[in-house]
């Protein structure tokens, strides 16, 4: 049975981007195409039980057996080996890839607790959009009481966009709630910029030297 997103994606969304994004030719509409979900456990990977454990929720999440990543160098600071296990990662494409789409934004996202939309800033240079979610309990499949650790999960949207408006307009025809606001973050934080803040604090204090030089001077 094919996935209503699909169907959704053939029927409808394909001609509301030809509108929008002004194409002439459906082959030039922004598609989906493949979805990679990553969880990385740094030190707790060098347990079995635990590794096992992340594989298994991993796989109850994706629907499809994970597979476990290892290190690419050794690096000192971070306590790691070259070749020693990392985490665990799948891809999901066609049917298995608009299912998770489909629980992603109708139940797990939702789910979330003070959760705000998602930024707009996760848009990559290749136009593919990628966010994380802290806890890996949001979705529905994974056993509250058999979770030894809540984990967190990176979630990689890879897509045939040319464009970062290709990409967006998308992401919102499959109703992910992107906020537009610039300063909202993914956890529904607001973002400060320390770079002005510290410059305002720094103008302050010139101020006030410079104030109580003039009145010492008179």
């Amino acid at each position: 049975m094919t996935p209503r997103l699909k169907i959704a994606y053939d029927k409808e969304i394909i001609n509301k981007l030809m509108s929008k994004l002004s194409v002439k030719n459906k082959h030039q509409v922004p598609k989906i195409e493949k979805i990679i979900l990553n969880m990385g456990l740094g030190e707790d990977a060098s347990d079995g039980k635990k590794l096992k454990a992340c594989v298994d929720d991993l796989a109850l999440i994706a629907g499809q057996r994970p597979i476990i990543t290892k290190f690419k160098k050794s690096i000192s600071n971070f306590k790691t080996r070259k070749g020693s296990n990392a985490g665990a990662k799948v891809t999901l494409r066609s049917d298995k890839m608009y299912e998770f789409i489909d629980r992603l934004v109708n139940i797990a996202l939702p789910r979330i607790k003070d959760f705000r939309g998602l930024s707009l800033k996760g848009v990559d240079n290749s136009y593919n959009y990628s966010f994380g979610i802290k806890e890996h309990i949001v979705f529905p499949e994974v056993n509250f009481d058999k979770v030894d650790k809540i984990r967190g999960l990176d979630i990689t949207i890879v897509t045939k966009s040319k464009s970062k408006e290709g990409t967006i307009e998308l992401l919102r025809e499959f109703n992910f709630p992107l906020n537009s606001k610039k300063n909202w973050g993914i956890n529904g934080k607001k973002k400060r910029n320390w770079k002005k803040q510290k410059k305002n604090e720094i103008s302050k204090k010139v101020r006030k030297k410079k104030s109580g030089f003039k009145k010492n001077y008179k």
